[in-house]
């Protein structure tokens, strides 16, 4: 909400992919570096260091994050009221599904890569890494043309995630193919990241702050539920790749939501309004 308020209307989702850029980029060194220092000094230690880390990312808010005046009468009822707007709920079941259909995958994906792929162990931690590449770029692209097409990109995302999560069950079986599936399993599920953070924005209008913190509540809960299912279906004997059908499952099915989304836009009724010629042009968000 704070990276959104800070810029221009049509800059936010770049604005929301920047300040996401920082997940992606800890991933990224947070993995091994967290590894490194378990097996060096003990994993106590990793949790010492990711305490000191809080302390930095706090004293960096205070300091670096302006104050932003609280809005007029907000206040929690008037919070609420944005879950009234079908649209808001719709952006989060996308984001569970959408989110949920990357971790169904990538939650098994230490015995799959090892137990199918015939990774070495020590091989996940580096494959992790590489998944976080994949996050660190899909985030910014999805953050670039979000603000140009967002819907768009939902589609494009969205649609590609779910074939690629469908192949990955073939290409787990190649080392190889199995990396590059990694790689674009992450880009393609944190592309979808700034548009769908920016839509609750846009569509809970005067009330962003609990529906884009509910929001991110969603990606958990997506990320909670993937897990559950991707082991009902190992449990059941369907192998360590049956996950990845979940996930392309779930990946489509958000992929329908996003196409219902926007047909129910298109048929609100007074979306469309004459603006009169005489009036001075003026910046207008657009809500795509």
């Amino acid at each position: 909400v704070v990276a959104a308020d800070l810029v221009a209307p049509d800059k936010k989702a770049g604005a929301i992919a920047t300040m996401f850029t920082g997940l992606t980029v800890a991933n990224i060194v947070g993995v091994p570096l967290g590894t490194f220092v378990g097996q060096a000094v003990g994993w106590r230690a990793t949790f010492v260091g990711v305490a000191a880390l809080g302390v930095v990312g706090l004293l960096g808010i205070v300091k670096l994050v302006p104050a932003l005046p609280r809005p007029e009468g907000a206040h929690l009822r008037g919070e609420l009221t944005a879950f009234r707007n079908p649209q808001v709920l719709l952006a989060m079941a996308m984001t569970v599904l959408g989110f949920g259909g990357v971790f169904a995958a990538i939650t098994y994906i230490a015995p799959m890569m090892t137990r199918v792929a015939g990774y070495s162990d020590g091989a996940v931690t580096w494959l992790l890494v590489l998944f976080g590449i994949g996050m660190f770029l899909g985030n910014l692209l999805g953050g670039r043309f979000a603000d140009r097409r967002l819907m768009p990109m939902l589609y494009a995302s969205l649609g590609g995630l779910a074939v690629v999560l469908g192949l990955f069950t073939l290409t787990a079986h190649d080392k190889v193919l199995a990396a590059v599936t990694i790689l674009l399993i992450g880009a393609l599920g944190f592309a979808t990241v700034p548009p769908l953070q920016k839509r609750v924005l846009d569509q809970a209008h005067g009330a962003p702050t609990l529906a884009s913190a509910v929001n991110i509540g969603a990606f958990n809960l997506g990320n909670a539920l993937s897990a559950w299912l991707g082991g009902l279906v190992i449990s059941a004997g369907l192998g360590y790749t049956a996950p990845n059908w979940v996930g392309a499952l779930l990946a489509a099915s958000a992929l329908v939501l996003a196409v219902w989304s926007a047909a129910l836009e298109r048929r609100a009724p007074g979306r469309a309004t004459a603006v009169p010629t005489a009036v001075p042009t003026v910046s207008i968000p657009v809500h795509h």
